[in-house]
């Protein structure tokens, strides 16, 4: 059997500690991942050069100190691309480790995107659900919700972020009381601590997408 070569993009820095080891659990010992990360050319003395303006979507990693950044999505962009481009010159496949859309990259091989599955899966087990969104980010939630109401969803967010002390029970009951039927824990960040607790507080199907897309990628590596 031929070895896999698995490479996992954060939009951040690698290594995702936080994250990664996870992914392996599910991959398997037959699968080498390689990370690389968009800010990892970035010091601590540079890493103001990402920092998102007004017009700008802001995403929201994490650093190789442990620590989180926000990011301008233009800004991260050129830098995403030149990982991207020597990763998969080494990688069979490429886990994006971000749930925003990047149409805009330049791929040689296969690569997964997030909200691409998330959204695929949520249409899949119901298209008039009542979706509940926790979100990072406050000046996340009008394009997130932009986003998830092309499915013509009925939507419902709240905020809390997976990258500091928050309240996810509190926002996961939030939800549920304005009506949610489901809840997408929307960012790569969120780790299965963070869903047993909207699963305990809101009583609801939690979806974490982690989990999600790291079984569509076992799929793919499995022989």
């Amino acid at each position: 059997m031929t070895k896999k070569i698995v490479g996992v993009l954060t939009i951040g820095q690698s290594p995702r500690t936080d994250v990664t080891p996870f992914i392996q659990s599910i991959m398997g010992a037959d699968v080498t991942i390689i990370e690389s990360g968009g800010l990892d050319s970035l010091t601590d003395e540079t890493i103001h050069s990402v920092l998102p303006d007004d017009t700008d979507t802001t995403y929201i990693s994490r650093m190789r100190n442990g620590q989180s950044v926000k990011i301008g999505k233009s800004k991260l962009l050129p830098l995403l691309q030149k990982e991207l481009t020597e990763l998969e010159s080494k990688t069979d496949i490429t886990l994006m480790l971000c749930t925003g859309d990047f149409p805009t990259l330049r791929t040689t091989q296969p690569i997964i995107y997030p909200d691409q599955v998330l959204n695929e899966m949520v249409s899949a087990i119901s298209s008039s659900c009542s979706l509940g969104l926790i979100i990072p980010l406050e000046e996340q939630r009008e394009k997130l919700l932009a986003k998830w109401n092309q499915q013509g969803l009925k939507l419902f967010t709240e905020v809390a972020s997976p990258y500091e002390k928050s309240d996810i029970a509190g926002a996961a009951l939030a939800l549920q009381e304005q009506g949610a039927s489901l809840i997408v824990l929307d960012c790569m960040g969120y780790g299965e601590e963070h869903k047993l607790e909207a699963v305990k507080s809101s009583g609801l199907p939690v979806i974490l997408p982690r989990t999600l897309v790291a079984q569509v990628l076992s799929e793919f590596v499995s022989e």
